[in-house]
């Protein structure tokens, strides 16, 4: 694993951050990416280790070409970058919001899996991980008895099922790259990602362990599925 170079995109804070600096101590290479040099640049500071920053704005095409070519090797993508908006229903949501929101946890997913993907193929172990939500489960949303069955935060829950999809075709059209593509469902976790999150206890490191697990997955792993951050498969 020392050899190993990995890119977490949204990693100067919360899960991300965590994701991160459990790779740098595993021995990797990070490439921590952050919209805001200094952000990133402190983050990096605090871990230690192999880390570096990356300028990487998800949403910022050029950005995201800029940073590609500044990361020639690389085995790991961490699709981390995510917003929330609040938690309106459907019919109480703007689609300019939806629009907001689907930028960054898909259209930008996209763009920087596309990006990174010459460089992945030139890995021997090529990994990459979605950051997803348990919240973005249809057979959850749709069943009456779980905690999940409401449509609030319909923006956010529809990019993350939305995030799930793409990982399943990235998936399929990747397998004969031997690129593994899985979803992790984090968990509520206390970040900034909404007030709901912030009043969480959930440590957002516990997270960042399902997520490294799949980044490191041996050959022999799965891929085109959708875990909790246990290691427990999520229902799609």
């Amino acid at each position: 694993m020392d050899n190993l170079v990995a890119l977490v995109t949204g990693a100067n804070k919360g899960i991300g951050k965590e994701i991160a600096r459990q790779l740098a101590n595993a021995g990797l290479t990070v490439y921590l990416g952050s919209r805001d040099a200094a952000r990133g640049e402190r983050a990096a500071g605090e871990m230690g280790g192999d880390t570096r920053p990356l300028v990487l704005d998800v949403t910022d095409y050029a950005s995201v070409a800029e940073a590609a070519r500044q990361v020639g090797t690389l085995d790991i993508l961490v699709n981390n970058a995510g917003i929330s908006g609040d938690d309106k229903t459907p019919d109480q949501q703007d689609a300019e919001t939806f629009r907001r929101i689907y930028e960054t946890n898909v259209f930008g997913v996209v763009a920087v899996t596309n990006a990174f993907l010459p460089a992945l193929r030139r890995s021997a172990h090529p990994r990459i991980v979605n950051i997803s939500s348990g919240t973005g489960s249809l057979t959850w949303a749709t069943d009456p008895q779980s905690p999940h069955s409401s449509g609030r935060y319909a923006a956010y829950r529809s990019s993350k099922t939305a995030l799930n999809a793409l990982t399943v075709f990235y998936a399929c059209t990747l397998a004969g790259d031997g690129i593994k593509v899985n979803a992790l469902a984090p968990g509520l976790r206390r970040t900034d990602l909404n007030a709901t999150a912030a009043a969480s206890g959930g440590d957002p490191a516990e997270a960042a362990a399902g997520a490294v697990r799949l980044a490191l997955l041996p050959d022999d792993g799965p891929t085109g599925e959708f875990f909790s951050w246990d290691g427990t498969p999520v229902p799609w």
